[in-house]
């Protein structure tokens, strides 16, 4: 009988530990109106699950909200509704959803629940087919990256590297923008210096994953001359940040600032994702919400920038920074994106470059 009780006892404590791990259970009388439902991955992911988890943080915090995360299992359709669905019932007014995985769940979840408002980063509601439609309780978030990744190329030339590298995730809109940025940003710097070549080699690992493959390829272009590597794609920078650390280089993180990760990191290409949440939530309880368009953040309203306080340039100050960041914002800089002025996919070989030569390897 002693045994029996001990053992009652002992998964009791076990489950109370569990709970303070997980978070409180629900009660008749708790709810948390302040929802983020994760891109697969987990709030401390270190780039934009958790730039999106601050923004609620800081926001809720300062306004006595109440607030929770979900953590799908994976990026079905069906497993986004489920998670959308139970932070719904467990009393969530808004729901922030970060990630393009989420477009075709909202574009449903929009009109399954009229009375609920959603976030979505980094995409905008279609169907299955490609057919776009937000309405009013959604506001979609997009991002101006290739000025971020603009940003990162010109500094790094800037700071004296003329061998560089981008090593993308998923070839997606933003990954493809952030790639296009640096190499422009390259070629303008080089245009300023009188630098007489950029070489840079280029490729998507067709995933968001560290992996053992991603690193060997990171480690062969260091150890072929490559001085730093942009590595744009979630956990694909840890991939770089090892390579890098093994062969004494450069890197550049993204999303995030990143510099706690490495010590080789020399700034990140951000999105300003915890400003952009909390204007967001923002708008939602005063009133100002301004669902049913999409949202396009840009350096004109410091959406988008590079790190610059825990930076590791050697020449590149933040006076430079400051100067090319405003030319911009006043429109001096134009840089060309992933599509033309009429939706036609751009290619890397229609960019305007004379200096930097990109090697694009499959």
């Amino acid at each position: 009988m002693k045994k029996a009780l001990s053992l009652i006892l002992a998964m009791a404590m076990l489950l109370g530990i569990a709970t303070l791990l997980t978070g409180c259970p629900k009660t008749e009388d708790t709810t948390y109106e302040i929802a983020l439902i994760t891109d697969v991955g987990t709030i401390d992911d270190k780039s934009f699950n958790q730039g999106s988890w601050e923004g609620i943080v800081q926001y809720a915090n300062e306004e006595g909200k109440t607030y929770k995360y979900y953590q799908p299992k994976e990026a079905t359709v069906d497993t986004l509704l489920t998670n959308i669905e139970l932070a719904i019932d467990n009393g969530a007014k808004i729901v922030v959803c970060p990630g393009f995985n989420f477009e075709v769940a909202i574009y449903k979840a929009q009109e399954m629940y009229p009375d609920t408002t959603f976030i979505l980063l980094d995409g905008e509601p279609h169907d299955a087919d490609n057919n776009y439609k937000t309405s009013s309780n959604v506001l979609p978030i997009l991002f101006e990256e290739q000025e971020a990744g603009y940003l990162a190329g010109y500094a790094a030339v800037k700071d004296g590297y003329t061998k560089l590298g981008f090593m993308g995730g998923m070839a997606v809109p933003a990954v493809i923008r952030y790639g296009y940025g640096f190499i422009q940003g390259a070629e303008d710097a080089a245009k300023e210096m009188g630098v007489d070549s950029v070489d840079m080699k280029y490729t998507y690992t067709g995933n968001f994953d560290a992996t053992p493959e991603a690193k060997a390829t990171a480690a062969g272009w260091y150890q072929s001359g490559t001085e730093v590597i942009f590595g744009c794609g979630g956990a694909v920078g840890n991939s770089v940040f090892a390579a890098a650390e093994e062969a004494d280089k450069k890197s550049i993180g993204v999303d995030v600032d990143q510099y706690f990760e490495s010590e080789t990191v020399i700034t990140s290409a951000m999105k300003n994702l915890k400003k952009a949440i909390y204007d967001a939530l923002k708008s939602f309880y005063d009133g100002s919400f301004a669902g049913g368009s999409t949202l396009r953040l840009s350096t004109k309203n410091e959406g988008v920038e590079i790190a610059i306080a825990n930076a590791k340039f050697n020449k590149f100050t933040e006076d430079d920074y400051k100067a090319i960041y405003a030319k911009l914002v006043d429109g001096t800089v134009t840089i060309s994106k992933d599509k033309d002025a009429d939706g036609n996919d751009i290619a890397i070989a229609d960019l305007p470059l004379n200096i930097v030569k990109v090697t694009e390897i499959a």
